[in-house]
């Protein structure tokens, strides 16, 4: 028999029900395993449900989502995690109905990118996938003998067709690329803390009320149900003692038909079952019945240990003791709650408290740990992401809701002046943002000139604007994104032109040449005390729009003569939708917001010829010979863009960015072959 030890393991979804169950079990039992628990605290999560653990040295909670492939990739390599148990996913067959890609995202998408992680680190000794008995589709009404594991996978509804989906990935890594891979098929699990749009807990808490308890069809299907801690138990055995590459039936031959559940339920209540039970429309489809074979669980020394009555008992004692564990659950409780499946903003917290906010920033006083890690992924979140962008009539304002668009996220740009507080605050409570982004400020018309001749107007916006803005989503819970720029220092003795040695996060800014960016230095030392702040130093944008005016290479094309100085740039292209990708993974703090290395103009203005205009040329001129033609000095450096490409390593350095991004989409046919 296999033995497997684990030292740090990560459990996802594991503020649910079953997960929660097995996490604080393995946390009490073995303090010397590190839990590493993984939960984007969707509707039927709960962080009350790990509050057994809330103290406990060996646990950890990470918020985020499984469909983002570097939160998981960081998480595996940080923690350590040598071991997986994989029980994130939607789980509501009703649901699956009613929004079936949202379970192909989670369940098929979710499991893919923890594969994938699994097989790039190389360091994960078991991976325990979560599936369902349903995988096997139903079972024979005269049946003797169960689905044993080896039995034909046939799903009949969206639900467990993505669970059986993500089974064949799972044994396809497993056999591919030798990947420890465990599968469980389980049946019914009702117990403390479930969610109730299942079953029981929501028969349990409309007993509570007096209410009718609504029966799909005729309630003659056949369900198996087994014990919250039982099942927790089986997972124990499986995670020690199960053989890799084997999937495992977790299991009772003890059933029930749905309609005699009813009934036990109203007896509890002493409710008469001929008056409290209420025939409703059937699902779409209703499988008959559920059977499994549970004899190889067994022979690893697993066995059932509470009985239909005793478990039923316990879990209606824990409801009557908590009815108020989550909340308003009034959707939950009607017969085809498909509308929860719709986001919502609700979130629990370990105290019992909860709160009408997003969820995607978690300030440092919760006790919930959200580290500086890469998450949200290009998959859908819930609550769904919804953006407040300030900065419409601009460049960078403009781009970010083409890219919600795109990305299909809803979003919303903000009516209020930065400067007017309660204006800020009455967009807030209206459009309900799970993040803010500040693309406003003044930069100067036609250049940053004009800031010279209206400092107040400069201070206004970028100043007092920005730090009320700061503020107001601070007060509100969330994570502000701001674009800010790195024209803030200039090259020094430390950072002499042409070294390659660029200026860090922490470096204090160096220059003071122009009003605009006396605004911008001094405005982003005081949003540091603000930990709510993403800060990004954008330099000398460009997009692959070359007609629009503000496009770095379409001002210096049009000059008629430029400096040719080596400079760090932003590839806008590139840039913002890593933005946004910051945004879902909840990063704070300044970050130099620009395509690692320098690139001069005269580089950027032979890559023109080359790709867009053979017959262009231009003229240079000394730094002396500009500064008799401008009012305000400008800003030449070099940024360190280490700390961003550590955090995205697929992005490129500025010349390839230059040429993907912005020379080849928009090359003449016939030059640059």
């Amino acid at each position: 028999m296999a033995t497997h030890t684990p030292k740090n393991i990560l459990i996802t979804g594991a503020a649910g029900f079953i997960a929660s169950h097995v996490a604080n079990r393995l946390i009490r039992k073995y303090p010397d395993y590190k839990i590493v628990v993984l939960d984007k605290l969707d509707y039927c999560s709960n962080l009350k449900n790990l509050i057994p653990s809330k103290s406990c040295p060996n646990f950890k909670f990470v918020k985020g989502d499984i469909g983002s492939a570097d939160l998981v990739n960081y998480l595996l390599i940080t923690e350590s995690i040598d071991t997986i148990m994989h029980f994130a996913a939607q789980t509501h067959v009703d649901n699956s109905f009613g929004n079936s890609f949202e379970f192909t995202k989670n369940n098929i998408y979710g499991t893919h990118v923890l594969l994938e992680a699994c097989k790039v680190t190389g360091q994960i000794k078991r991976f325990i996938h979560v599936s369902t008995d349903e995988v096997y589709g139903e079972t024979e009404e005269d049946a003797v003998v169960g689905n044993h594991e080896a039995s034909q996978l046939l799903p009949t509804n969206p639900y467990s067709a993505t669970k059986a989906g993500a089974e064949m990935l799972v044994m396809a890594y497993g056999r591919s690329y030798g990947l420890p891979v465990i599968t469980t098929r389980g049946n019914n699990v009702y117990g403390p803390n479930q969610f109730p749009e299942k079953l029981i807990p929501k028969f349990i808490l409309l007993a509570m009320q007096g209410k009718p308890l609504p029966i799909h069809g005729d309630g003659s299907n056949v369900r198996s149900y087994l014990y919250c801690e039982d099942v927790a138990e089986a997972f124990e055995v499986i995670l020690h003692k199960g053989e890799v590459g084997h999937v495992y039936n977790i299991g009772t031959k003890k059933e029930r038909r749905v309609i005699d559940v009813a009934k036990d339920i109203c007896r509890l209540f002493s409710m008469d079952p001929e008056t409290s039970i209420k025939f409703v429309e059937n699902r779409p489809f209703n499988d008959q019945r559920y059977f499994l074979d549970d004899q190889k669980l067994k022979d690893l020394g697993w066995s059932e240990r509470t009985t239909w009555e005793e478990g039923l008992k316990k879990t209606m004692d824990w409801y009557i003791n908590n009815p108020d564990w989550w909340g308003d659950v009034s959707g939950a409780l009607l017969p085809h709650p498909r509308m929860l499946m719709m986001p919502g903003g609700m979130e629990r917290h370990f105290d019992g408290s909860e709160e009408d906010k997003p969820a995607s920033y978690v300030s440092t006083n919760t006790k919930m740990v959200v580290p500086p890690t890469k998450s949200a992924s290009g998959t859908p979140q819930k609550p769904a992401l919804k953006f407040l962008i300030y900065g419409r009539t601009g460049w960078i304002g403009g781009l970010l809701g083409k890219l919600c668009e795109k990305q299909g996220i809803s979003y919303e740009y903000g009516k209020g002046r930065l400067e007017d507080r309660s204006s800020l605050v009455a967009d807030i409570q209206n459009i309900k943002p799970t993040h803010i982004f500040n693309a406003a400020g003044v930069t100067g018309r036609p250049n940053v000139d004009w800031c010279e001749t209206h400092k107040t107007e400069t201070i206004r916006t970028n100043v007092a604007g920005t730090l009320t803005l700061a503020d107001v989503s601070r007060e509100h819970g969330l994570l502000m994104i701001n674009y800010a720029t790195g024209c803030i220092f200039e090259y020094d003795e430390a950072h002499p032109l042409g070294s390659g040695i660029g200026f860090k996060e922490e470096d204090t800014p160096n220059f003071a040449g122009s009003f605009y960016s006396k605004t911008k230095a001094m405005v982003e030392e005081l949003l540091k005390e603000y930990d709510n702040v993403c800060t990004l130093r954008v330099r000398m944008p460009i997009s692959s729009d070359l007609s629009n005016p503000r496009n770095f290479i379409t001002k210096i094309s049009r000059y008629n003569k430029v400096v040719n100085i080596p400079n760090s740039m932003t590839i806008l292209d590139e840039l913002l939708p890593i933005s946004i990708e910051m945004a879902k993974r909840n990063l704070s703090g300044i970050w130099n917001f620009t395509n690692p290395g320098a690139v001069s103009h005269n580089e950027i203005l032979e890559m023109y010829r080359d790709y867009i205009d053979p017959n262009f040329k231009w003229v240079n001129f000394t730094l002396e010979e500009q500064a008799k033609v401008i009012v305000a000095a400008r800003s030449n450096n070099e940024m360190d863009a280490s700390k961003l490409k550590k955090e995205f390593p697929e992005m490129l350095s500025i010349k390839e960015s230059l040429i993907k991004y912005v020379f080849e989409p928009n090359k003449k046919t016939g030059l640059k072959n």
